[in-house]
């Protein structure tokens, strides 16, 4: 545990202007990055009596070893720069409000030639335009349900769509008219887009409009008699009505607005935020956060709403439709201590004026109680989990030091998995959990060709090998050029980032860390004693002696020390096998994805070999231009003859050659 006044800045050198500070830990890692109206007021606060300080604040300066800042002109650029160097550089003690990959969206793929309704969860792509986010998938498909029948667009996959289309039938939502079957040509690609855009402007909530037009429709459907089609369009007022009604009307004056609200206790927050387009509520997120540091609800307000709308505000700009980044209208609970600032720089990025308010009074006080009151719900259901969680995770890490005569908790594992079939596609996984908890950013995956046909234990040592020589070079920095230890970068007011000089293990030309610069407590290897044994070799070699290697083998889950002839056998009920089972089968399930994409990209070339007439460069176009073997597989002859380069013939001999391998791949793993 370092001590704050090892790096304190001498007095008089912090400048009394606005700026953003990064704190760095021993290695160089950005670990808390803050802004501030005045650096040299927030800066002197961190070195004051630590019993004083916020529990989170205290373990953030005593993990630190230097800090620094860069002076900006203004508040605004302060809270850019604020979000950017957030964003860059991840530091773990800072709150993130990351979106939840898991909230399903409804995304409509408009690049495509036939675009397609579907439900999606992942991250946004270029041209696509999504309307969510939902809480449940259920939600979706219930409103899409209902929309079909008055927007009939396809909602089928691209090959269910080329299937049908060779087979010249649609599906059953094409014959119970919940969609055009644009696949056998019943509407053309300009109709099909037109049922689309009409989709996506009622989900946008120009729902008048469209309920206008269909009641004009219907009464000049019965003035000419055709009462069948009168029927139909009054089916589809009634579904638009049920779709609406799903859709709650909360802002009478079909107001576009975020409502915040929290929840927090001394250590953590939760945030609710209802999304409120044209008065309805169109989707709702919620996130549980870790207090950085001691903070009201005002302070919480404005680090939301920077890190919220400035990863909104990014995903507008790699191209995702999904409107605009920030709405007219932001309400909170309590204003920001840099209200102005907020609002100019939610301004700035929604490209016209945005209000930041408290709700007094009406219907739009009554919606901010109801998200607060959501809001206190989820933080109560987290408490209830995250006890549990905490205290698994706690006592896990603190049996394996146990069990393993560790001189302490192994904070940060890594774990090492390999990957063939019979000795072919030979790859490794190395995975990474820190406090017990998946860090994904970090895992890492090997092609192996050296030891692929000398066994599992050559190939662990290859990749134990590979991975501490990165270690070793990646933190064989320099010393500092101006004379400070290595880390302390106290910084001037001369508004630059101020290094003092290269770090071990920091990428000089980005700032960022290297790959491999930090390493576990705990190395586990997947197998048995010989292979912890290669393992622990290949560290002592490189005169690497502050790692622990374990082994864990798969049959009877025994943990092997290196050279013991005897495991470690751990209760079967314990958090800490728990833990290590995890960490195991997450280094299988990462190694074998990596091997099943290596042994494929090699499938796609065999499967081609020896058609007459396909040398390598038709080869590489086919796959380029269907993307896959299978999905060539699927392909007409004329579909294949389409390509450039390949002939009638050609094609032919390709589809002949396909369709007598149609049962070859097979995807296993070891």
């Amino acid at each position: 545990m370092a001590d704050p006044s090892t790096y304190r800045p001498s007095p008089g050198s912090i400048p009394d202007a606005p700026g953003v500070y990064k704190f760095r830990d021993a290695t160089g890692r950005v670990v808390y990055v803050g802004k501030a109206k005045s650096l040299r007021g927030r800066l002197n606060s961190y070195f004051a009596d630590l019993a004083g300080l916020h529990p989170r604040t205290r373990q953030m300066v005593t993990t630190a070893a230097s800090v620094e800042w860069t002076v900006v002109n203004t508040e605004v650029e302060a809270l850019q720069l604020e979000y950017n160097w957030i964003k860059e550089f991840d530091p773990r003690f800072n709150v993130r409000y990351r979106d939840d990959k898991s909230y399903p969206v409804l995304a409509v793929t408009l690049p495509e030639e036939f675009p397609r309704l579907h439900v999606y969860r992942g991250p946004r792509k270029r041209g696509v335009r999504y309307f969510g986010p939902y809480a449940h998938a259920w939600a979706i498909r219930e409103t899409l349900d209902l929309l079909l029948r008055v927007f009939p667009a396809r909602t089928c996959s691209n090959g269910v769509f080329r299937r049908h289309g060779q087979i010249g039938r649609p599906c059953l939502l094409g014959y119970i008219d919940k969609c055009s079957a644009p696949c056998v040509g019943r509407v053309s690609a300009e109709e099909h887009r037109a049922i689309v855009e009409d989709f996506c402007d009622f989900l946008a909530g120009r729902t008048d409009l469209m309920m206008r037009r269909l009641e004009r429709e219907m009464a000049e459907a019965a003035e000419a008699l055709e009462f069948e089609r009168a029927a139909r369009l009054r089916d589809d007022l009634g579904a638009l009505r049920r779709a609406m009604e799903k859709q709650a009307v909360v802002l009478g004056d079909g107001t576009d607005a975020d409502v915040v609200a929290f929840a927090h206790d001394e250590l953590e927050a939760a945030v609710q935020v209802f999304h409120v387009r044209g008065g309805r509520v169109r989707g709702q997120r919620g996130w549980v956060v870790d207090k950085a540091e001691e903070m009201g609800v005002a302070d919480l307000v404005g680090q939301f709403l920077a890190q919220f709308y400035g990863e909104q505000a990014d995903l507008a700009e790699a191209g995702a439709d999904s409107g605009p980044a920030v709405p007219r209208e932001v309400l909170v609970p309590e204003l920001p201590p840099d209200a102005d600032a907020v609002t100019e720089w939610l301004s700035g990025l929604r490209g016209g004026k945005v209000r930041l308010r408290v709700p007094q009074r009406g219907d739009k006080r009554a919606l901010a109680e109801t998200v607060e009151r959501n809001a206190r719900e989820a933080f109560a259901q987290h408490k209830l989990r995250r006890a549990s969680d905490l205290t698994a995770r706690s006592a896990a890490l603190a049996e394996l030091q146990d069990y393993l005569g560790l001189d302490s908790a192994p904070l940060r594992i890594e774990c090492v998995d390999i990957s063939h079939i019979a000795g072919t596609d030979v790859v490794a996984s190395l995975v990474v959990f820190e406090d017990g908890v998946p860090r994904k950013s970090e895992y890492r995956r090997f092609a192996l060709r050296e030891a692929a046909e000398e066994g599992d234990v050559a190939a662990i040592a290859e990749v134990v090998r590979r991975r501490f020589h990165r270690y070793l070079k990646e933190t064989a920095g320099t010393e500092p050029t101006n004379g400070d230890s290595p880390g302390n970068g106290n910084g001037g007011d001369n508004g630059g980032d101020v290094d003092g000089g290269s770090r071990p293990g920091i990428d000089p030309a980005t700032g960022r860390p290297r790959k491999f610069a930090y390493p576990p407590n705990l190395l586990v290897v997947d197998g048995a004693g010989p292979q912890a044994t290669a393992a622990a070799d290949v560290l002592a070699e490189l005169g690497v002696t502050d790692v622990a290697v374990v082994g864990l083998a798969k049959r009877l889950e025994e943990v092997w020390l290196p050279a013991d002839p005897d495991p470690v056998i751990l209760p079967r009920t314990s958090d800490a096998l728990y833990l290590l089972q995890r960490v195991r089968d997450e280094a299988h399930r990462f190694a074998v994805r990596y091997h099943r994409e290596k042994r494929s990209k090699r499938l796609q070339v065999s499967a081609l070999d020896g058609v007459p007439g396909l040398g390598q460069s038709r080869r590489t176009a086919l796959i380029k231009h269907f993307g896959s073997v299978r999905k060539l597989r699927q392909a007409s002859v004329d579909e294949i003859s389409a390509v450039p380069g390949v002939g009638r013939r050609t094609a032919e001999a390709v589809y002949t050659a396909l369709a007598g391998r149609s049962g070859e791949e097979g995807e296993s793993g070891a």
